[in-house]
Order: structure tokens, then C-alpha cells, then sequence
């Protein structure tokens, strides 16, 4: 017998010898056993499941066990339970933790002996002592390590879909709480295990009614049926465990907070895809600054909890295939970007409490099918399952328990190699690469160069300042992530697999910012100060006079300012400089904005507000140098088959305080868009013309999503009363003759080859680029209209961040509609022919004169392009006039994620002169 089975069995004796004080719950265990569909997905460490006489069972608390087929509960229930855990339990601390965009309370759920509850505080303590190792000498760090527990954090529901582990965690609560069983025991007394039962209640709450509403009973699970609501988050749908760098949702927020305060020694998040277990590793490549050890820990800990649940008899566990290990602005990443360890579970699942037979006889991960025995798999399932919810809360429970069992019991090992970690940062800063990265304060948008310093201090980074500088000292204990965010990244082009997600992420070509790296310290560290409190640019303003003028470098806040200076001031005169212009001895760039009409105290509110810097001047502005501004109405359009990237740019422009109107499928058909908007954007949506036109299948109708008492979570952030059926070919012709009329049609990414397709687009045909391979990477474009309002700010080069999008292009004698191209060299076609022309007399040509042409700069800045040649020369921005308007086509999504701050003003240059394209 294996050590892995005998260790197994020995431990069950040891934890059915515990259990003899205990009661067992033979009713909850006879249902376990009912809901289960076959015993090799039956774990016998399950079955017992105690009958307290005073802490009550989900099955006494709501009347059913966990994983009841057709029950899942609202946030209000499993709170409620919570709470009842804690009133009923000591070992059980219930706290709240924030509150969602939809003012949903987050909670987290901590659970240990009483001697862990008794000393929270002091554990806490202790954990900030080891997460810097300047508190901590290595002298020292053994002392604390003793009087130290590893916290071990649990997370679910951050999808709304995955619908097993919230549910599952009530469970399994249950049991830490009040069971006696060796392995449990020993998780209570060596590990303090903190859940976040809920990650994302909106979400939650609006799929809970959506199974109830819509899915519930459904006799097929793949019948093209939406199982998912349209919304999760008020913005964010799957991109909420996408927002790991930017923390701009209150989901993220909510993580951060909790990782800060315990410091958890391993934080796993629990998902829900792939058959059956897939217990996180990653095919690699791993990021370059994710230290060694917690590498090591992945495979160490996914192999001992495939171990595990493989010696229960169950099979389909495994680890390495699936996911790769590189983008660290994952939700859980907060751990491993930080010297933690983060790893997560994808269970199957069902999206729903229902069981469906189901087959993935043909699925393949990395290549191989999900039913073969590999190294990585020793135990697969049959290719077809008769899969319940019962199953899925089985195996991510067995999952969660062996590796809270597996902290237990190397407790001190995990805590020593935290502090290690942070250790290993400290000397790689004092050793290693960069001593220091320097932003110097005035920049082009110096609002933004106070941005990238918050941003770093979100993250835990340190940075400090001086009167002219922030300076990220690089001597500290996250160090690593630090030179991961403010350094290119150079993905292996050979990689075997793809990867999982976007491959760079470096900040201040995100941003716009200019960020230098000291490979020694040049500057007196005596006048640095630590930084406390959010930096925040406030403007300048010199010069006299009653006209105010903003030079203009494509600043962030600028069309934000704009639309403040209306609502305070209907009277102002806003106007733009359409060329390059001398006023009072300096010369100011096109795009430059005139202020007229405003007083003194809008002036300087401006500058403070908005972090932007004004001259006033009395010199006259002739008027055949300016052109009025006339802030538009804009509408952003949303399908009710993908939300994910409107959400994001409705974020977007609620940040940047721009007023819009959502719109959907049946304004479009309703038609006369003119008379209500001067502006449509079309975020990137998925599909083809085809989705776009037609929606969600109508043989599903009416699908409604409306706001009822039965369903109260529907109805948000839009409504609808049947969610099926597109514009259909009526609302895309009212949307050609939106831009006939005079309006501007804004698309981002695939939506551009949408409107191509569809032919508002006329002009730009699909690329075939052989071998082009381009996930999302800082690629460098080039201008080729420097004097269009779209590029008014920015210089003739400059970064974008591009995924795998459409590749679109004119024909050549239509190359005057791009804007901006890819990379710096011309297309072939472009390039001017200089041999013999027949029929031409033959003209002597002068002798060749050798030129020192400068080579091209790269056309990847950060990340990797396979093939770019591909690509380069080719359009990434186009203007196409259509009747009295135009159709401004982005072949990227220039708001991607609400992280890309340095691509978004040629969306803001697009509003403020939405009627000057031409």
C-alpha cells in the first residue's frame, strides 16, 4: 500500500476515535449520501458531519443540507447563518469589511481554538512582524515564528456563476467549528482560517435570482440557454479577479483590506470550469518576480491536495494543465505579489443546483484530453459524468480541507518561508538591479504622475518624495513588485503554451509617466520623506488677465474639467487652438484650451480640482484660431449578451465625471439618435455581426430582467423586459443614419470589425495575418496625422496596449483615414518603388548618396508579439467620414480594464472635438 493510503487510513482511524464523544448527524450524512451520484464521488471524511447540541448544522439552521438539489441561498441567508455561527460558537468572529457599489455588506469569517480567537490580535501582530523583515532580524525570527499561526484564507463566489464553494463554506464552517476529527482539530488549533464567503454579493445576489428566475430545472445544460445574469458587478462582470492592479472595484478593495490587515500566510480563491479538480500550478511561464519559493509551494501544495482527494477514491484531481502563472493582477495575486502564496481551485460545476449528465469527452488542456491519465492526472474520470451540486461541494471541500490540514501541520515551515520571502526582497533591493526608481513631479500630466505614486502605495510599496520628486526606494520588503510594475516584461517567445492573459503591465507606459531607474543613489535619501497620505497635484497659475489658456498634452482630466466649468458656468467660452499658437512669448501646442468667461475662483478651482496648470493672459486670440467647444451628449451602448468591457467604460467615464446615457438594443430601434445624442461609443463586445445584430437567441424570449419583490437583485445596473432579440437590422440602419446626420460612432477592438462588417464601416476590411500571435502587450505606434484633434497632446510616438484584436486596413488609396499605425515602418505597399518604369522616358538618376537611415525603434515595449512584421504598418486608429459624420474606429480597446490611462485622452481628444473630425 502507498504511504499516501496508509497515512489516509490511519488518519481515519484516528479521526472515527475522536468522533465517539461526538454525535453523528445521520440525517445530514443519509442526504450527503442522496445528493451524491456515485460513490467515487462519495469521500468518506465527509460523512462525519456532527449533530451539536448548541452550534446549529446548515440542516437545522435553513431545514436542508448543503448542496440540497434546486437550493442555493441569497447573501442575506448565508450571513444569517454566519451570524448564527458566531452568536452560537466562540471559535466563530463574523466582521464586516466594507460595502459593495450596491451597498452589500462584505464579510469575513474567521475561525480558529479559542486560545487563536483569545490572541487575534497578538497573532496579527506577529504576521506584520514577519511580512518586514526590517522589524524582524533574522536573529530574531525564529522567536516569533513560535509564537506565530499561519492565517490561511479561503475565498468564493468571486464569479457569480460558481455557485458551489459560497454554499460549500457554510459546510465546512460548520465543521471547524464544532468538530472533533483529527484532521479538523488540528486545523483549529495550528491555523487561524479566514473566510470570505461571498466575494462579489452583487453578483451573487443577481445570479441566485437569475437560477430561480430563469435556469432552474432547465432539462439540458448545454442548450445556448444563458446561464449566467447579464450583470455581476455594478461595472465589472469576469474582469472583477482582472482588477489586481488597478484596485478600482470595491471587490478588490475589499481583498486588499483583508490581506493587509491578517497577512495571510496562503490565501486560496475557489472557482469553478474544468473538470473535474484542478488544483492551481500553471503551465508556466511563472513571473519572473514571484520568488522561488512560492513557486516551489505551488507544486508542493497542488500535488498533496491531488494526493489527498485521490486517496478518498475520487477521481479527476489534478494540477499543471490549465492556466499559466505570468499576469500577477489577479484578485488572490495580492498574495503572491506580496511573499504570500496565492492559489485557487476550479471546480466543475453546473451553475446552478441542478445535476446534468455531462460530457467533455473532447476537452483538451495543454494539449491533452481532460479524461487521460497523465503525470499530472493519476486518477481521471469517464469523459461523460452525471454531475450534481452535491459532487462539486464534495470535492472542493475534500480540496480545502487537505490543504488547511497540510498548513497545520507545516505551520512552521510555511510562516518561515513568508518571512523569507520578504527577507530575499529586502537583500535583492540592496543587491540587485534597480537601487531606486525616480518620477520626477512635472511631467506632460503631472495628475497622472500622482496617480502612479498612489497606485504604488495601494500596493503596499513605499514610496517617498522630495519637492521635485517621488522616489521608490527599492531596499523594502515588496520590492519585487515594485520592479515588476515599473520595468518592461519580456515574455519567452518560445513558450509552449498560450498564455492565460495579458503578458505586460509595465506602469508608466500604462499611464503616460516617466519613471527612471537608478542603478545607484545620486541624491541625498536625508531629504526624502516618507509618503502618508495620497499625493495630489494642484495646479498652477500664472500670468494676468481674464482669458485662462491650458496647455494642452493630452491630460486626463482635462474633458472632465470642461464639463465642470459648464455646470458651474453656462455663460463660459470654451474654445480649442487648432494649430500651434504664440501667446504671450510662449508657444502653445494645438489642442490648447481657452478659457473665456470664467472668473477668478473657476479659474483656480480648476487648477486645484483637476491638477491642471493655467496661464492667463490679456493678448488677443484671433478667432480664426480657435474653434469653439461644444461638449457633446454621449451614449454608451451595451448588448445583453456581453457586458464585460461596456462596464468598464461606463466606469471609465464616471471617473472622469463625464456625464453619459447607457443605451441598449431597443433605443436603437426606436431610432432618431441624433436628436438625443451627439456621441455613441461601442466598447468591445465579443462575437461577430451576426451576435451584434441578432442578441441573445429569441426562441429563448421573453427573458426579462427587471426589478420584482420575487427578484429584487434584477433590474441593475440596467433593465429590461426581455433580454432577447438584437437591434436587428432597423437599429443598425439607425445607427448609419446617426452618423449620417452629423454624429460621431466611437468602437473599440472587435466592435470596429463588427461596423466593418456590417459595412457603417465600409472602408476597412479584415487583415489576414499569417502567424500573427499578439495577446495583450506595449506595442509602439506611430502618427501619421499629427494635426487631427484625435492626436491633439501626443508626440509622434508613443505606447498603446493591444491584445489579440481585429486587424483592419483601407485600400491605399484610402491610407489618409488612419490616424495611427502599428510599429514605425510603412506597409509594403507603401514603400516608394525605384526601379525602371516602361513607357516613361528614362530620366538620369542622380548618384545614389549613401543615407544613415535610423533604424526603427522596437515594436514591442513590454510583453511579446509572435510574427509582428505581421502587423506593423498596418492601421491602429481610423477616422471614416460618413454622410455629415464620422465613424472613429479603435482596433484596440483604448479603456481597457481602467488601466491603459495613457491611450484613453485620444478618446477624450474625440468628445471635446467631436464635431471637428474633418
Amino acid at each position: 500500500m502507498n504511504k499516501t493510503l496508509s497515512f489516509f487510513w490511519i488518519f481515519l482511524v484516528i479521526a472515527i476515535t475522536d468522533l465517539k464523544a461526538q454525535q453523528i448527524d445521520q440525517d445530514y450524512v443519509r442526504k450527503i449520501k442522496e445528493f451524491t451520484t456515485d460513490d467515487k464521488f462519495l469521500p468518506a471524511s465527509l460523512l462525519d458531519i456532527v449533530d451539536h447540541p448548541t452550534v446549529p448544522s446548515p440542516l437545522k439552521h435553513f431545514g436542508h443540507i448543503i448542496g440540497t438539489e434546486g437550493i442555493v441561498h441569497r447573501t442575506s441567508e448565508i450571513y444569517g447563518y454566519y451570524q448564527k455561527l458566531a452568536e452560537s460558537s466562540p471559535l466563530v468572529h463574523m466582521q464586516e469589511m466594507g460595502l459593495t457599489e450596491e451597498e452589500r455588506k462584505f464579510y469575513l469569517i474567521v475561525i480558529g481554538n479559542q486560545e487563536s480567537m483569545d490572541r487575534l490580535d497578538h497573532y496579527k501582530g506577529q504576521l506584520a512582524k514577519l511580512a518586514d523583515a526590517r522589524k524582524t532580524s533574522p536573529e530574531q525570527v525564529e522567536a516569533v515564528i513560535l509564537d506565530s499561526k499561519p492565517v490561511y484564507y479561503v475565498s468564493a463566489g468571486m464569479h457569480a456563476t460558481e455557485m458551489g464553494a459560497p454554499e460549500m463554506l457554510m459546510e465546512l464552517a460548520y465543521r471547524l467549528a464544532t468538530s472533533e476529527a483529527g484532521d479538523i482539530k488540528a486545523i483549529r488549533e495550528n491555523v487561524i482560517t479566514v473566510i470570505n464567503p461571498v466575494s462579489e454579493p452583487d453578483g451573487w445576489d443577481k445570479q441566485v435570482d437569475w437560477y430561480f428566475r430563469h435556469t432552474k430545472g432547465r432539462e439540458k445544460f448545454d442548450d445556448g440557454f444563458p446561464r449566467s445574469a447579464p450583470y455581476w458587478g455594478k461595472y465589472v462582470f469576469h474582469d472583477n479577479n482582472r482588477d489586481g492592479l488597478q484596485v478600482s472595484q470595491e471587490i478588490t478593495k475589499s481583498i486588499f483590506k483583508g490581506f493587509f490587515e491578517f497577512h495571510p500566510t496562503v490565501m486560496l480563491d475557489l472557482h469553478e470550469s474544468v473538470p473535474l479538480l484542478y488544483i492551481s500550478t500553471g503551465t508556466g511561464p511563472y513571473n519572473d518576480f514571484v520568488d522561488p519559493i512560492t513557486q516551489s509551494e505551488w507544486q508542493v501544495m497542488g500535488n498533496h491536495d491531488v494526493a489527498e482527494v485521490s486517496a478518498q477514491g475520487m477521481p479527476g484531481a489534478f494540477t499543471w494543465a490549465f492556466y499559466d502563472g505570468w499576469w500577477p493582477g489577479y484578485g488572490i495575486w495580492v498574495a503572491n505579489n506580496h511573499n504570500s502564496n496565492g492559489r485557487f481551485y476550479e471546480t466543475y460545476g453546473n451553475a446552478g443546483a441542478d445535476t446534468y449528465l455531462r460530457d467533455y469527452s473532447t476537452a483538451r488542456f495543454a494539449g491533452d484530453l481532460a479524461s487521460s491519465k497523465e503525470w499530472y492526472r493519476p486518477y481521471p474520470a469517464t469523459p461523460l459524468v452525471y454531475w450534481s451540486f452535491r459532487n462539486n461541494i464534495n470535492y472542493t471541500q475534500v480540496g480545502v480541507i487537505a490543504s488547511l490540514y497540510y498548513a497545520a501541520m507545516n505551520k512552521e515551515l510555511l510562516l518561515r518561508n513568508f518571512y523569507k520571502k520578504g527577507y530575499n526582497s529586502l537583500e535583492k533591493g540592496r543587491n540587485e538591479g534597480p537601487k531606486a526608481f525616480t518620477i520626477a513631479k512635472e511631467q506632460r500630466d503631472p495628475a497622472m504622475v500622482a496617480y502612479l505614486a498612489n497606485q504604488l502605495r495601494i500596493q503596499g510599496i513605499e514610496v517617498h518624495e522630495d519637492e521635485e520628486t517621488f522616489v521608490v526606494l527599492s531596499e523594502q520588503p515588496y520590492r519585487n513588485l515594485a520592479v515588476s510594475l515599473l520595468t518592461p516584461q519580456a515574455y519567452p517567445k518560445d513558450a509552449k503554451y498560450p498564455p492565460y492573459d495579458a503578458i505586460a503591465w509595465t506602469l508608466p507606459y500604462l499611464y503616460g509617466v516617466e519613471v527612471e531607474a537608478k542603478d545607484s543613489i545620486d541624491f541625498e535619501l536625508a531629504s526624502l520623506k516618507l509618503l502618508e497620505q495620497d499625493a495630489v497635484y494642484e495646479g498652477k497659475m500664472i500670468g494676468e488677465g481674464s482669458t485662462y489658456v491650458l496647455p494642452y498634452h493630452a491630460q486626463n482630466t482635462v474633458l472632465s474639467a470642461l464639463y465642470w466649468v459648464k455646470g458651474q458656468n453656462r455663460n463660459a467660452e470654451i474654445s480649442v487652438l487648432n494649430g500651434a499658437t504664440v501667446i504671450s512669448e510662449d508657444t502653445l501646442p494645438a489642442g490648447s484650451i481657452v478659457f473665456r468667461r470664467i472668473n477668478t475662483n473657476q479659474a483656480k478651482q480648476l487648477t486645484s480640482d483637476f491638477g491642471l496648470d493655467l496661464q492667463a493672459t490679456s493678448a488677443g486670440i484671433t478667432s480664426d484660431k480657435l474653434k469653439p467647444v461644444n461638449l457633446p451628449k454621449v451614449a454608451i451602448y451595451h448588448t445583453w449578451y456581453n457586458t464585460q468591457d461596456e462596464g468598464w467604460s461606463r466606469y471609465t467615464l464616471e471617473q472622469r465625471e463625464i456625464p453619459y446615457t447607457s443605451i441598449d438594443k431597443d433605443i436603437l430601434k426606436a431610432g432618431n439618435l441624433k436628436s438625443k445624442f451627439d456621441v455613441i461609443i461601442l466598447p468591445r463586445v465579443r462575437g461577430n455581426a451576426k451576435n451584434f445584430v441578432n442578441g441573445v437567441d429569441k426562441k429563448f424570449g421573453p427573458m426579462p430582467y427587471t426589478r420584482t419583490t420575487e427578484f429584487p437583485s434584477h433590474g441593475f445596473p440596467a433593465a429590461t423586459t426581455d433580454m432577447t432579440g438584437g437591434p436587428g437590422f432597423a437599429g443598425i440602419e439607425n445607427l448609419r443614419k446617426f452618423v449620417e446626420e452629423g454624429g460621431l460612432l466611437i468602437s473599440f477592438d472587435n466592435t470596429s470589425a463588427i461596423l466593418a462588417e456590417l459595412g457603417i464601416a465600409s472602408e476597412l476590411s479584415p487583415v489576414s495575418a499569417s502567424g500573427l500571435f499578439h495577446p495583450g502587450s506595449i506595442v509602439r505606434a506611430k502618427v501619421r496625422k499629427s494635426d487631427h484633434p484625435v492626436l491633439y497632446g501626443y508626440p509622434e510616438s508613443f505606447p498603446i496596449f493591444r491584445g489579440n484584436g481585429p486587424l483592419l486596413q483601407t485600400n491605399k488609396y484610402n491610407r489618409d483615414l488612419m490616424l495611427v499605425q502599428y510599429g514605425h515602418q510603412p506597409l509594403k505597399d507603401e514603400v516608394p518603388y525605384e526601379g525602371d518604369i516602361l513607357g516613361l522616358p528614362e530620366e538620369k538618376k542622380p548618384e545614389k548618396v549613401e543615407k544613415s537611415e535610423e533604424k526603427a525603434p522596437p515594436y514591442v515595449v513590454a510583453g511579446m508579439v509572435r510574427n509582428e512584421q505581421e502587423i506593423i504598418g498596418h492601421g491602429s486608429v481610423f477616422n471614416l467620414p460618413l454622410g455629415r459624420g464620422n465613424v472613429l474606429a479603435f482596433t484596440f480597446d483604448p479603456l481597457h480594464r481602467y488601466l491603459n490611462h495613457h491611450d484613453a485622452p485620444m478618446v477624450w481628444n474625440a468628445l471635446i472635438n467631436w464635431d471637428k473630425m474633418r
